[in-house]
């Protein structure tokens, strides 16, 4: 169990200085409660150092009425970096991610000042890393470096998203002592087939401030992809995106309606990073052969990055945010299935 304590850190977008973020000052906490497995039909848990999973909830406030004060609750992994057994220094690094609300979103009559977040409720990203210091067999005190990203992915305007790079400082209590890290047994190599990915992901699009309507969007992709260490697995493949939007006389002109206002797609490099035999972090960079500005597609290449957990044999779930560099497109609710592909 660990309580945390953030503080500062804002990353203000050019010119919001004297407007979203006057007088603004962050402050956070966070509550954590993880486990450490032993799970032997699970190898990844040898190769990533016995990292700790479990649940946080996030409590913050800007000290400012156009931000909001907002919550979060997120899963999160938590690894350690090269332990020393006998040292009281331990250092660790950590991914979560999960759902934040009660932020203040902007209005234009009762909060325009707000020009970097336009929902209520927006995904979490939670970054971080630290160093520990052991008190006791039970007590670890320490300190860090945060990155939290809040976004909608353009579910609603505006979505600058809002950055944070605070420092932290931590106090953890273990009920047991520490797991000793000892190699079980050799690991067993990683796959050297091919594995055949065939993924399908909905979301939703707003893409003007002055239109509230929310435009469906809809992805299919096929890839191919071996892994090339025991974390990694590399491929590339493609992805086509339908637009709701294209049949839309307001956004596509004299278009709506035309197949090839509706349709887009290309080529997409593939990553994988690998945490357990169930969980994925997947991420894309791909390139349109055929794309639409009036859908939102604004430039030529595309990035995803997102995670998947297997929810049963190799059949698949998760969420990615698709992106065109810097700006969000959309968040992609997506299931898939993975051929070839061994499991547990």
């Amino acid at each position: 169990m660990e309580f945390e304590m953030e503080n500062g850190g804002i990353l203000q977008q050019k010119g919001l200085k004297n407007t979203t973020y006057e007088g603004a000052y962050y402050n956070g906490l966070n509550l954590k409660v993880g486990f450490k497995s032993r799970a032997k039909r699970d190898q990844y848990y040898q190769v990533y150092n016995y990292p700790i999973y479990g649940i946080g909830i996030y409590s913050s406030t800007f000290n400012s009425p156009i931000i909001g004060s907002p919550y979060a609750i997120y899963g999160f992994v938590q690894t350690p970096i090269y332990p020393k057994e006998n040292s009281k220094w331990s250092y660790d690094y950590r991914l979560g991610l999960g759902l934040s609300g009660n932020f203040k979103p902007y209005n234009a009559q009762e909060n325009p000042l707000n020009l970097v977040i336009g929902s209520k409720n927006n995904v979490f990203i939670d970054l971080g890393i630290r160093a520990q210091y052991r008190l006791t067999d039970h007590l670890k005190v320490g300190a860090g470096l945060a990155f939290h990203h809040f976004s909608n992915g353009a579910l609603a305007l505006p979505n600058k998203g809002v950055n944070l790079i605070p420092a932290t400082v931590s106090v953890n209590y273990q009920f047991n002592p520490d797991v000793k890290i000892h190699r079980d047994s050799v690991l067993e190599p990683f796959s050297k087939k091919i594995y055949y990915h065939l993924n399908y992901g909905v979301g939703f699009k707003q893409l003007r401030d002055d239109l509230d309507h929310r435009f469906f969007k809809t992805t299919l992709s096929g890839y191919a992809s071996r892994f090339v260490s025991y974390k990694w697995r590399l491929g590339a493949g493609v992805d086509l995106f339908y637009s709701s939007s294209g049949n839309d006389e307001e956004i596509a002109g004299d278009k709506s309606g035309e197949l090839a206002s509706k349709l887009s797609g290309g080529p997409s490099f593939y990553v994988a990073h690998v945490l357990n035999e169930r969980l994925v972090l997947n991420g894309n960079v791909g390139y349109y052969i055929h794309n639409q500005r009036f859908n939102g597609e604004i430039k030529k290449f595309f990035l995803r990055a997102g995670a998947r957990y297997y929810v049963y044999k190799n059949l698949n779930a998760g969420v990615s945010i698709k992106a065109h560099m810097g700006k969000a497109d959309f968040i992609e609710w997506t299931v898939g299935y993975t051929f070839n592909r061994d499991y547990k």
